[in-house]
């Protein structure tokens, strides 16, 4: 049987599903775009899809920031014998970890904290400060589940952003606000500490026309969002001079060249702390690491207070001792010039501030210094609990 008989023989079906799938494969090939062969076949070229932009945030009226921000803050009270300094205070986390000015602790025996979010009172323990650069950390007793702030970034701040400061201003315990624009980055500015007068010099401000008042310090300075982009630490009172309560500290004030005349308008500049700064010193006082700057854990007492001698002599000039401290057990008395400590010469009062700063209760130092009579003389002493 040859092989045309074979084929005649063969089922129809089978020759009509042979037909059937070369149909399928040329079709196949048709489809993709391709030809039969061993090239790959050619897909066409999709654009892939663009996503669309996020829509900007929208900024958020006074009282909506008020109701986000006051929760996350709290007034601050401070007492020193017979005086007692308002400040504010900046919940970084839901255990009562709190972020303020140092010169609100300023020489602080005792210290309390009232919560907003619950009016509920509260002892503070201070983690550690850097006095030169105003920042001081806080540790709230017996809290938990505390609200906490909502942290910008200062260093996206630009002249003219809309800000406001919010704080327990002049001291009364209740929340105000106070708007305003950013005036500068950058800024510096010698604050006086209307407790005790003394003067330090802050760079790297942010300077707003926000009327900052007592008792602000400490608070948060809020953008158009309500994110926190800067410590309140200095204002004056706009159309008055800076008014102190004989009860509570006014915080510190730009110290101007000249006082204005009682009554008269003066601008209105005040002056915050970068959020990015204030959180960088915090996050270095919380891992425990001192510095020249910033000291951690309670304060060593040396008991002096001490000034610049002038430009002529250096040291550190004392100008008061503290009843049985160890400066007075060890012999020395107002008038005295302190020169050395340990093997480091101190030339001048933020020699003896620097070198206090790295010290602890319990240390032992050596001390040189000049007696009224003109005589060297040394001493060893133990530093105790002071405040900070």
């Amino acid at each position: 049987m040859d092989s045309r008989e074979r084929d005649r023989r063969r089922p129809p079906r089978h020759r009509g599903l042979r037909a059937l799938l070369l149909v399928a494969a040329v079709a196949g090939c048709l489809l993709v775009g391709g030809r039969l062969g061993t090239d790959s076949p050619t897909l066409p070229n999709i654009p892939a899809p663009v996503a669309a932009p996020a829509p900007a945030p929208v900024p958020l009226a006074p009282a909506e920031i008020a109701a986000r921000v006051v929760p996350t803050i709290v007034t601050i009270t401070s007492a020193a014998g017979p005086l007692t300094t308002a400040g504010t205070g900046i919940v970084l986390t839901p255990d009562g970890v709190v972020l303020t000015n140092h010169h609100v602790i300023d020489g602080a025996t005792d210290i309390s904290a009232t919560t907003l979010v619950d009016g509920s009172r509260h002892t503070a323990q201070v983690l550690g400060y850097d006095r030169f650069r105003d920042v001081a950390v806080l540790r709230l007793d017996d809290v938990t589940g505390l609200p906490t702030a909502t942290l910008g970034r200062s260093a996206d701040l630009h002249r003219h952003d809309p800000v406001i400061a919010i704080g327990n201003a002049e001291g009364g315990g209740i929340p105000l606000s106070a708007p305003g624009e950013v005036v500068g980055v950058g800024q510096s500015v010698t604050a006086r500490n209307a407790s005790d007068g003394s003067r330090n010099r802050l760079t790297g401000m942010i300077e707003v026309d926000a009327d900052i008042r007592p008792g602000d310090s400490g608070g948060p300075l809020v953008d158009a969002f309500g994110k926190v982009v800067g410590v309140s630490t200095a204002g004056n009172t706009g159309m008055r001079p800076a008014p102190v309560d004989p009860g509570h500290s006014a915080g510190s004030t730009p110290a101007p060249d000249s006082p204005p005349t009682t009554g008269a308008p003066i601008p209105i500049e005040s002056y915050a702390i970068p959020i990015d700064d204030a959180v960088a010193l915090a996050d270095q006082i919380r891992g425990g690491r001192t510095s020249e700057t910033v000291h951690i854990g309670p304060t060593p007492l040396l008991g002096v207070a001490v000034t610049d001698v002038g430009e002529t002599q250096s040291g550190a000039k004392v100008v008061a001792v503290g009843a049985g401290s160890p400066a007075e057990q060890a012999g020395i008395a107002r008038g005295d010039v302190i020169v050395s400590w340990g093997a480091n010469p101190i030339r001048s009062s933020s020699d003896l501030t620097v070198e206090m700063t790295a010290r602890h209760p319990g240390d032992r130092v050596d001390l040189g210094w000049v007696d009224g009579g003109g005589r060297q003389r040394t001493g060893s002493l133990t530093l105790t609990v002071g405040a900070p």
